[in-house]
């Protein structure tokens, strides 16, 4: 019976992030991720006759010289993509403020993602990861494929509490031998991943979802606090009535952001920071926008 109610709930969550997707995808979504990230190349597909205005480049000679006539080769995108969704399982993830942790949303971004690339008949793959990699679905394509990844988003239960973004991104090279559009989705509490981010963005095309919480940025009111560190579970009582200790904290937060940006950067990786306390279809759309002007 508890299987059961379990399994229930499995189905609920599942369906909840469908619903919850399939409107931005449909409306908003799908046209934009197919705008930008475009095919591998052109397949011929036809000819057919000449028509005022078609380029005389693409005259089919041998065709045209049979038919009496001039008729012309049409080509088709070869559309079919792999998207490969990196996504972050750690125990820092287990982190929010607000409604929701960090590791919902990112699975509710992945949804979206994977729901974009099976509407454009894309196929889909998933790499969950801590310290190690903790699952691996392999790229393929349907609704139903897309509805076990978000299972697996939600519920999967890693064996691990650290991070290694190194180690993801060496399994993906690994695997994935073909070009694939690649989200790497984390709070990038990690460091150390600097060749990894090296060796895939010259293979694939990779783009970086950063997601945090402003909890993580800005420090609370003056007083003494504990703070726990869920990756290690290690506690700290820090006093940030003292100006000395708030300078420290406050120049090592903005040390790591200066030094992720500068790596997303010197790697030409793309990048979008995500509030997970706010809306996030706002930032991915206007992301995809901007990288459409750029093409």
């Amino acid at each position: 019976m508890e299987e059961r109610e379990k399994q229930k709930e499995i189905l609920k969550k599942v369906r909840f992030i469908d619903l919850k997707t399939r409107k931005a995808v449909n409306e908003l979504f799908g046209g934009e991720y197919h705008s930008v990230f475009k095919g591998r190349g052109m397949n011929f597909s036809q000819v057919r006759e000449y028509s005022y205005g078609d380029d005389i480049r693409s005259i089919d000679w041998n065709v045209t010289a049979r038919m009496k006539k001039p008729f012309v080769k049409v080509f088709e995108e070869e559309r079919e993509l792999v998207l490969m969704l990196l996504v972050d399982i750690s125990a820092s993830g287990n982190f929010g403020s607000g409604e929701n942790f960090k590791r919902e949303i990112a699975a509710e971004i992945a949804a979206l993602l994977a729901f974009s690339a099976v509407k454009n008949n894309d196929k889909v793959g998933l790499v969950l990861f801590s310290d190690q990699v903790e699952k691996f679905i392999p790229p393929k394509k349907g609704r139903s494929h897309v509805f076990r990844i978000i299972r697996e988003l939600l519920f999967f239960k890693p064996t691990s509490k650290g991070t290694s973004i190194e180690t993801a991104l060496e399994f993906l090279n690994n695997v994935q031998k073909k070009k694939s559009i690649s989200f790497l989705i984390s709070d990038f509490m990690d460091e150390g991943y600097e060749k990894g981010l090296q060796i895939v963005s010259k293979k694939h095309d990779l783009i970086a979802v950063d997601l945090y919480d402003k909890r993580e940025k800005e420090l609370p009111e003056r007083g003494l606090y504990e703070f726990y560190d869920n990756e290690t579970g290690k506690k700290i009582l820090i006093d940030l009535s003292s100006n000395i200790n708030r300078g420290i904290i406050e120049s090592n937060i903005n040390r790591k952001a200066v030094r992720k940006s500068r790596l997303f950067r010197k790697n030409r990786i793309e990048n979008i920071s995500m509030d997970i306390n706010q809306p996030y279809i706002k930032p991915l759309i206007s992301f995809f926008r901007k990288r459409k002007t750029k093409r």
